[in-house]
């Protein structure tokens, strides 16, 4: 199969199927006479998006701001901690259980604790949405750090180089496919715990990112606006990941073999 065709399968076979699930869909709702409250067809929904989609799209925008706040903090301390576990192993045995500890930790358990705690309500959905998305930057990172060919750091120091140079010159570049794959990981954690956040503090009423609107919907049984905003949320999640591949790519398509072209049969 060429790359061009490749391509044209990649876009059309997912399109071709979700089209054939949303008319199967319509037609079971409609076949069945099941209740808008229920569940609401693709056509009620599509209209529901045309209606309600400016406001969602907003309260997106804010659960986006957290996500995307979370996501940076999570690969600059979490690449910061891996490094630290890299050079002292008494580190790394001293924090890592901790590390594990809040990974480990349901987020919705210590979510109100956290919005108590922290007073400034988006530096506290913050720290929720940090806490789910840090972990595998962590963990990816130390393991490609530490995944350096022995033999090039022998030889390494064979020269003379320094903890330093060898770092930065072998065992950085070593790690980088790993931390890009914990970041693509952690783009959609990042979302997950920004929603589940929201759905916890919007019980107080200091949310407005779109979990506070798909409480509003289920309370007000509007099904219809609750799929949309579900979809939103489902589709920036696809982006979210798609355009950390993409930055893989970019980052590694010239030297690493995960990212090369395939060959034309």
């Amino acid at each position: 199969m060429t790359r061009a065709r490749a391509r044209i399968w990649r876009i059309a076979a997912p399109l071709a199927v979700a089209a054939l699930f949303l008319a199967v869909w319509e037609a079971a709702v409609r076949l069945a006479d099941v209740q808008p409250y229920v569940l609401p067809g693709p056509l009620l929904i599509a209209k529901a998006a045309w209606s309600d989609g400016p406001s969602l799209l907003g309260s997106l925008l804010v659960t986006l701001r957290i996500t995307a706040a979370a996501l940076v903090a999570a690969a600059a301390i979490g690449g910061a901690l891996a490094l630290l576990f890299a050079l002292s192993r008494v580190v790394e045995l001293s924090l890592s259980p901790y590390a594990v500890a809040l990974q480990v930790t349901p987020i919705v358990a210590i979510a109100p604790l956290i919005i108590i705690w922290v007073r400034q309500p988006f530096l506290a959905l913050l720290v929720c949405a940090w806490i789910v998305a840090f972990f595998p930057i962590v963990a990816n990172t130390t393991l490609g750090l530490n995944s350096a060919d022995r033999n090039l750091i022998d030889l390494f120091r064979l020269y003379g180089a320094s903890r330093g140079q060898t770092l930065r010159y072998l065992r950085m570049p070593t790690a980088l496919p790993y931390f890009l794959a914990g970041l693509r990981i952690s783009g959609g954690l990042a979302l997950i715990g920004a929603v589940v956040a929201e759905f916890v503090a919007s019980t107080g009423g200091s949310a407005t990112g779109l979990a506070s609107r798909i409480i509003e919907s289920s309370r007000q049984l509007q099904i219809a606006k609750m799929f949309v905003a579900l979809f939103l949320l489902s589709g920036t999640g696809i982006a979210i990941y798609r355009l950390l591949d993409l930055l893989s790519h970019l980052l590694l398509r010239h030297w690493h073999e995960s990212a090369m072209d395939e060959i034309e049969e």
